[in-house]
């Protein structure tokens, strides 16, 4: 999976899946070459793809927001990533998916068969190129997740976690201290390896330290950016 940009619509609790969003260099070039997929639109809790579907598309999310996810033999839940407007997912799977990809608000997504990205890549080596960093960037975030669930605290994690989200604002110059969460805490906690309890726990103590403001639990404003900056980093007192 690839999560390459992120852009969310603050004035709103849920993803308005018509809504036009950017896209990253990967994702605008693959749609310019390969803008003849199906697409398709994904009810919240609808999967786009299960462990096991054999991988016949690729899927470039429109609008809305996927989660992608894997789950264990006694029924728990890790949450690997998370898709959002441009980015592209089941890009590294080969022969048949290892993860499931399941929407968390209506999504507009479109479904690009192998064979065509295939086929656009020997047309052009740019996207070939493209694709190849996509993946690089996939894999730096997978080692930083590694890092993240293994080394910091619960506090250090979720202040990561909203940095990150707001470095996608940024990236794609919307305001970064201002972004609506699209996922559950359920899927932040699975996400970041917390409980749901301890997640909406941190919140509450990066609120009191006033880090950060919630709206109605879902409209984050970081109020203290060089604060939560640090403490992502490791480097508060």
């Amino acid at each position: 999976m690839l999560a390459a940009t992120f852009v969310m619509q603050p004035e709103v609790q849920t993803v308005s899946y018509d809504t036009p969003q950017p896209r990253n260099a990967a994702a605008d070039l693959l749609a310019r070459r390969c803008g003849t997929g199906q697409l398709r639109i994904f009810e919240a809790k609808d999967h786009v793809f299960r462990e096991g579907d054999p991988v016949s598309n690729v899927y470039l999310v429109e609008a809305g927001h996927v989660c992608i996810y894997r789950t264990l033999a006694d029924g728990r839940r890790h949450v690997i990533d998370f898709a959002y407007p441009g980015d592209i997912v089941g890009l590294g799977a080969i022969g048949e998916h290892a993860n499931n990809a399941q929407a968390t608000a209506r999504s507009r997504v479109r479904c690009l068969p192998i064979a065509a990205l295939q086929q656009a890549i020997r047309e052009d080596g740019r996207l070939g190129l493209k694709l190849c960093e996509a993946l690089s960037r996939e894999l730096i975030a997978s080692r930083e997740l590694l890092f993240t669930v293994s080394q910091r605290t619960a506090g250090e994690r979720l202040a990561s976690f909203l940095i990150g989200l707001s470095r996608r604002n940024e990236r794609n110059g919307a305001d970064r201290s201002e972004f609506v969460l699209p996922m559950t805490r359920a899927d932040i906690a699975d996400f970041l390896g917390l409980t749901i309890e301890t997640v909406s726990r941190t919140f509450t103590k990066l609120r009191g330290d006033g880090m950060i403001d919630l709206a109605q639990s879902v409209l984050v404003t970081i109020t203290d950016y060089d604060g939560l900056s640090a403490l992502a980093e490791g480097r508060s007192k």
